[in-house]
C-alpha cells in the first residue's frame, strides 16, 4: 500500500484510474448507442425503460457473489476478466443490430450480459482502491477516482452522441477500444496487494456485507438513501425522448445532455480534492440530495435547451458530493476482509439502482408521459431527503470522513 499522501504520485492509482476510466467510458458510448437505436427502432418509452432493467437485473441477481469473489480472489483480475466480457456483450450487439437479429429482445439479452459483468467489474474496482493508496490519501483518491468517472460520463455520452449522429457503427468501434484499454490497465497494477481469505463460504459468511451495513446504521442510512434517491430521481434514461420530443435537438443534443451531468460532477469533484479536510459532511450530503431533487424538478419542466443543461450540470454537480461521501465513508469505515461483500451491497445502490431508477422512469413514462415521470420523481426525492434526515439523525451529525478509519 502507498503511503503518500498525494494518490496522483502511485503508479497503481493511475493504472487504476486508467482501468476505470476507460471501462465507463466504453459503457457511457454503448447506452448512449443502444438507447439511441432502441428508441428509432420502437419509439416506445418502455423499450428505454427495458435496457436499464436488462442491466440491473443481473446485479442484483448476482452481487453476493461478486462480493464474494472480491473478497476471495484477484481483484485486478476480476475487472481484467470483466472487459473480456464487455468485449464479448459489444461484439454480440453488433452482431444483432447489423443483421437485425432478434430485435429488441436479443438486445436485452445481450445487456443481461454485459450488466452481469459490470457487477463484477465495480464490486471488485470499490474493493481494491482502499488496497492502493494509505488512509490518509483514501478520501482525495475518492475524489479524483470519482472525478475520473465523472469525465468518462462527460466525454463518454458526448462522444457516443457525435458518433451515432455522423459515424453509426464506429461508435461500438470506440467501445470495444475502450474495453480492450480498461483491461490492459487493470491487470498492470502490482505490488503487495493482499486479498485475505473469506474463510469457507456460507451463508453466514456470503451475507456478511448485509450483515455489517444493518449493524453501522450510518452506512445503511448513507446506503439506503442513495438507492431511494437515484430509483426515484433518475432521468437518464428518458434523455433520448427529451431529445427527441420535448426539446427537439437530436442525437447530437442528446450527446450533450448525458455530458452535462458529467460536466458538474468533474467540476465539482475537483473542488473536492482542493479540501485537506472536508467538515460537516452529514449536513453537506442532506443539502446535496435537496439540490439533487431540485435540478429534477427544473429539468422536467424546462423547455428550453439552455435551462435543461443548467439543471443536468447542477444535477451532476450534487450527485457528485453526495458519492464523494457515500464511497468515502463506506470505504473507510470497512475492513478489507470484508470491503468486497459491503462494496457489492453498496454497488447496487451506486451502479445498479442508476439502471433501476431508469426502468422506473421509462415504466411511468409509459403511462403518464416523460415529463409528468421525471417531475414525480424529483418531488419524490426531496420528500425521501427529509424523511431519511428523520429516520438517520446519526447520519446530519458526521463531521470528518476519517473518524471512521477501520484498522
Amino acid at each position: 500500500m502507498s503511503v503518500q499522501s498525494t494518490p496522483l504520485r502511485d503508479r497503481n492509482f493511475l493504472l487504476f484510474l486508467l482501468a476505470r476510466t476507460a471501462n465507463s467510458m466504453g459503457v457511457h458510448i454503448l447506452t448512449v448507442a443502444v438507447s439511441w437505436h432502441v428508441w428509432e427502432l420502437t419509439r416506445d418509452p418502455l423499450d428505454l425503460g427495458y435496457i436499464g432493467l436488462a442491466q440491473f437485473a443481473p446485479h442484483l441477481a448476482i452481487f453476493l457473489a461478486a462480493g464474494m469473489a472480491a473478497d476471495r480472489f484477484d481483484r485486478r483480475a476480476i475487472m481484467a476478466i470483466c472487459n473480456i466480457f464487455h468485449l464479448i456483450a459489444v461484439g454480440l450487439l453488433m452482431a444483432v443490430l447489423w443483421n437485425d437479429i432478434g430485435g429488441v429482445p436479443a438486445i436485452l439479452g445481450i445487456l443481461v450480459l454485459h450488466g452481469s459483468a459490470r457487477a463484477f467489474f465495480h464490486t471488485a474496482g470499490q474493493a481494491i482502491l482502499p488496497n492502493l493508496v494509505s488512509t490518509a490519501a483514501f478520501p482525495k483518491a475518492v475524489a479524483y477516482s470519482s472525478s475520473a468517472n465523472k469525465m468518462a460520463q462527460l466525454a463518454g455520452p458526448a462522444l457516443g452522441g457525435v458518433l451515432v449522429a455522423w459515424a453509426g457503427d464506429w461508435a461500438y468501434y470506440t467501445v470495444l477500444v475502450m474495453f480492450v484499454i480498461a483491461g490492459i490497465g487493470a491487470l498492470t497494477i502490482n505490488g503487495a496487494l493482499h486479498v485475505r481469505s473469506a474463510g469457507r463460504v456460507g451463508l453466514q459468511t456470503l451475507l456478511g456485507g448485509f450483515n455489517y451495513v444493518w449493524a453501522n446504521k450510518v452506512v445503511l442510512g448513507v446506503v439506503s438513501i442513495d438507492l431511494m434517491a437515484v430509483l426515484l430521481g433518475g432521468v437518464m434514461g428518458l434523455l433520448p425522448i427529451y431529445a427527441s420530443d420535448v426539446l427537439h435537438v437530436g442525437a447530437d443534443g442528446l450527446g450533450v445532455m448525458r455530458a452535462m451531468p458529467g460536466v458538474g460532477s468533474l467540476l465539482m469533484g475537483l473542488a473536492l480534492t482542493r479540501i485537506a479536510s472536508p467538515r460537516h459532511m452529514g449536513t453537506a450530503l442532506f443539502v446535496s440530495l435537496a439540490v439533487f431533487g431540485t435540478s429534477i424538478v427544473v429539468f422536467s419542466l424546462s423547455e428550453v435547451f439552455w435551462l435543461s443543461l443548467l439543471a443536468l450540470t447542477i444535477y451532476g454537480a450534487a450527485d457528485m458530493v453526495s458519492v464523494y461521501i457515500r464511497l468515502t465513508l463506506v470505504q473507510i469505515a470497512t475492513p478489507d476482509a470484508m470491503r468486497g461483500r459491503v462494496s457489492a451491497v453498496n454497488s447496487v445502490s451506486i451502479n445498479a439502482s442508476n439502471e433501476l431508477g431508469d426502468f422506473r422512469a421509462g415504466l411511468t413514462a409509459a403511462f403518464v408521459g416523460a415529463v409528468p415521470a421525471v417531475l414525480v420523481g424529483g418531488i419524490a426525492t426531496l420528500a425521501i431527503t427529509a424523511l431519511w434526515a428523520q429516520l438517520f439523525p446519526t447520519m446530519r451529525r458526521v463531521d470528518r470522513l476519517d473518524d471512521f478509519a477501520k484498522g
